[in-house]
């Protein structure tokens, strides 16, 4: 019986850490969380806001916590009636994406002797 089986291609790997073993965040929780920070900073309810921008409050509730992928119009209405424009949720969000490769670079760092060792 012949072997049909394919051999694997080794991850692509980045400085000593896998891409796949890479944790960036993912675009929903940045700006969720922005959006939460936002709110907060300027003491307004869900209600509030959600009123504002249109949506419901839960709506907005699960935008803030990750669990939705809102559309570009939603997020520039929610990001509207927080007194942001959309270059300073973006100009943000670039910034916690920096901060965070600049993370998992130091992590990456530390974890090498042990990849190698292994």
């Amino acid at each position: 019986m012949a072997n049909h089986l394919r051999a694997v291609p080794p991850l692509p790997v980045t400085g000593s850490v896998p891409i796949a073993s890479r944790r960036e965040p993912l675009w929903r929780h940045l700006v969720g969380d922005l959006l939460r920070e936002r709110r907060h900073d300027r003491g307004e309810t869900l209600g509030d806001v959600a009123r504002r921008a249109g949506v419901a409050p839960q709506y907005l509730s699960e935008i803030e916590r990750g669990r939705k992928e809102p559309s570009s119009e939603v997020v520039q209405a929610v990001a509207s009636a927080l007194d942001l424009t959309l270059r300073d949720l973006l100009d943000d969000a670039g910034r916690r994406l920096a901060a965070s490769e600049e993370s998992i670079s130091q992590q990456a760092s530390v974890r090498a002797p042990t990849l190698l060792a292994a």
